[in-house]
């Protein structure tokens, strides 16, 4: 089999419209929890998100472009444009036949839905909608504008996971390249939700933080007091490429993913096993795919949503698979900073994993205030501060709605 290598890396995320931003207010521990401005939230009981700031997509791409594009395409587009930079490749002297994209969304054009909808029944219910309404909510239309810019003619599809949907687009991605399919993919995902059917939908299935008087605040994973996600958008994305064509290239190698584990829970609709029915057996796998001990681990970038279920039964998962080493590793939950990018999710934190790896440093989690007592205190959570060390290996987990369950390995070059 092949080594697959991570070469380029691009994000849009709600505290940095690049991977310099992002990684600054990571390592400063800066909280992109703001009180909405996309719509008047007044009348809900969640008024507050990770937005994106800053964001004019005039100054991204051209009026005509922006409009066939559902938001959360445009993130999509804008991420890989800077990842092909970060990553020195030729578009033109590649093989484009052997160069793909598979890119990785929970929900879609949701914003485009709405809209047109909304449209439909204010216009006295006359069929006039545009006629970018389907292509622009599709999911796999995301993949589809990113193989049409840059002509890759190679494999091409979009995966939908929920909050895992990243990060099985990666292994994915991993797997073709691995066995000889592609030579280099473009693989990530994007979301883009901020809008009144998502805090809605998700403000009914009681999932949101309600945290209204303190928004830079509510997102606290592993805090006695959590009470639930925080909403973001955003985009991450990242070129992988076989080993031997990155190395002829003298590309920069930011990591190896050397294992992968995928599992589902089996279970609920919007639980987590509380024993860790999915979540055991996936990291488990993951180690056994890369070859490696317990005690190779540094750090594991957690699922870590803030919510009272689901942060238990990950740690008591880690616990469980780490023993002993655990108390060794770096644990955090960048979500603390970024808020929930649902199938986004594992696009920057793959990123986060492999900025920890080349800059030896772990980013926190922010808004710990008081100690979970049923959370074990000798653990490392990386709380409220950045921490240098040397990573060899990093994990990160993501997990979906519907026990959808996919971890990541990356080594160190």
């Amino acid at each position: 089999m092949r080594r697959v290598v991570i070469t380029g890396i691009g994000a849009v995320t709600p505290i940095g419209n690049s991977i310099r931003d992002y990684w600054n207010a990571l390592e400063r521990g800066v909280s992109g929890a703001v009180p909405i401005t996309a719509f008047d939230a007044s009348a809900f009981k969640t008024r507050f998100a990770c937005e994106v700031k800053d964001f004019d997509i005039k100054n991204y791409m051209s009026f005509r472009e922006s409009k066939r594009m559902d938001r959360f395409s445009q993130f999509a587009v804008i991420a890989t444009e800077e990842a092909v930079e970060n990553s020195g490749l030729v578009i033109d002297s590649i093989n484009k036949d052997r160069a793909g994209v598979i890119w990785g969304s929970g929900i879609g054009g949701l914003l485009t839905f709405q809209q047109e909808v909304t449209n439909f029944i204010e216009g006295g219910r006359k069929p006039q909608f545009t006629p970018f309404f389907i292509p622009k909510m599709i999911i796999d239309l995301s993949a589809g504008h990113i193989s049409m810019k840059y002509g890759f003619k190679g494999v091409n599809f979009s995966t939908v996971s929920a909050c895992a949907s990243a990060t099985n687009a990666i292994i994915d991605a991993y797997q073709y390249i691995r066995t000889n399919i592609a030579d280099v993919i473009i693989t990530g995902g994007s979301e883009a939700t901020i809008i009144e059917a998502g805090i809605g939908g998700f403000n009914a299935l009681k999932a949101l933080s309600t945290r209204n008087d303190s928004p830079e605040t509510a997102s606290r994973p592993f805090d006695r007091d959590r009470d639930g996600f925080v909403m973001g958008e955003g985009a991450g994305c990242l070129i992988l490429e076989e080993y031997e064509m990155a190395k002829k290239r003298s590309a920069k190698i930011y990591a190896e993913i050397v294992g992968i584990g995928l599992s589902a829970d089996a279970y609920h609709l919007t639980a987590p096993h509380p024993k860790g029915a999915g979540t055991i057996p996936l990291m488990i796998n993951a180690l056994k795919s890369a070859r490696i001990s317990s005690s190779q681990m540094g750090y594991v970038n957690v699922h870590g949503t803030s919510t009272p279920l689901g942060d238990m039964a990950e740690i008591k998962a880690i616990q469980k698979v780490f023993g002993e080493d655990s108390y060794s590793l770096n644990i955090s939950s960048t979500k603390s900073m970024t808020g929930h990018l649902l199938g986004a999710a594992g696009g920057i934190e793959a990123i986060a994993c492999l900025l920890a790896i080349d800059q030896s440093i772990i980013p926190p989690t922010i808004n710990h205030f008081t100690q979970d007592p049923e959370i074990d205190s000798r653990l490392n959570l990386t709380l409220n501060e950045a921490q240098q060390r040397t990573v060899d290996y990093a994990m990160t987990n993501t997990f979906g709605f519907g026990g959808h369950n996919a971890s990541i390995i990356f080594k160190k070059v």
